[in-house]
């Protein structure tokens, strides 16, 4: 085993990897529970605005912590976890991209940050006046 994957195996077997893991799978979890009550929620109500909201913003930290945890499971060659950890992963992307029509917060967000961040963060040119 090489030195690297080694330090993951190490790590991941540790009291803080452990408790890092645990965490990202209950992001995991919150997040394909909150889907479920997505799609059985009526369309246009509160409560699936509020599920797909939250599915929306845990889903990409969702996707992160279950590849690192099919990371790790490569790493100490538990095929069966590297399997289901695929089909979790596999089944929150597809998820997250086959709603794009739903109503959520985060509808609309993306140009309005842009706007936000052009006006912020541009660099802000003044002219000096001439003296005289």
């Amino acid at each position: 085993m090489s030195p690297g994957m080694e330090a993951v195996s190490s790590f991941s077997a540790s009291v803080p990897g452990q408790t890092l893991l645990a965490i990202g799978q209950t992001v995991v979890v919150v997040c394909v529970c909150f889907d479920m009550v997505r799609a059985t929620s009526v369309p246009r109500s509160h409560r699936r605005y509020v599920a797909s909201t939250v599915f929306r913003t845990l889903a990409i930290p969702a996707v992160i912590a279950d590849a690192l945890t099919v990371l790790v499971a490569i790493v100490v060659s538990s095929w069966i976890d590297v399997v289901m950890g695929m089909f979790v992963l596999t089944a929150i992307i597809f998820r997250f991209h086959s709603g794009k029509d739903e109503d959520n917060w985060w509808q609309g967000k993306g140009r309005k940050l842009a706007r936000w961040a052009r006006r912020h963060l541009s660099g802000r040119t003044s002219v000096a006046s001439a003296m005289g």
